[in-house]
């Protein structure tokens, strides 16, 4: 279970964690959404930074602005609780 900064509490499938390659692979499930399957994917840039890549196939299109909004307020998340623990 996942609850997102808006407040809507989603179940997830993890379909893979793969540690070498730095990337998950998951699918919300019991959703309004007809399809959801997403990845995100993290690359060294430099020893102190790095880029994370978060693809998101779904339908219907026209959830694409709500869907956008959640995943840059879970990339938010990500860099705050990362810098956090840089400080640390």
């Amino acid at each position: 279970m996942v609850t997102f900064g808006n407040g809507l509490i989603g179940r997830e499938l993890i379909v893979d964690v793969d540690a070498t390659a730095q990337r998950v692979a998951w699918a919300v499930v019991d959703t309004t959404l007809t399809h959801h399957n997403a990845s995100a994917q993290a690359f060294a840039e430099g020893d102190c930074a790095c880029r994370v890549v978060w693809i998101a196939d779904f339908l219907p299109d026209e959830s694409a602005p709500r869907i956008a909004g959640m995943i840059e307020s879970g990339l938010a998340a990500m860099k705050r609780a990362l810098e956090d623990a840089a400080i640390g």
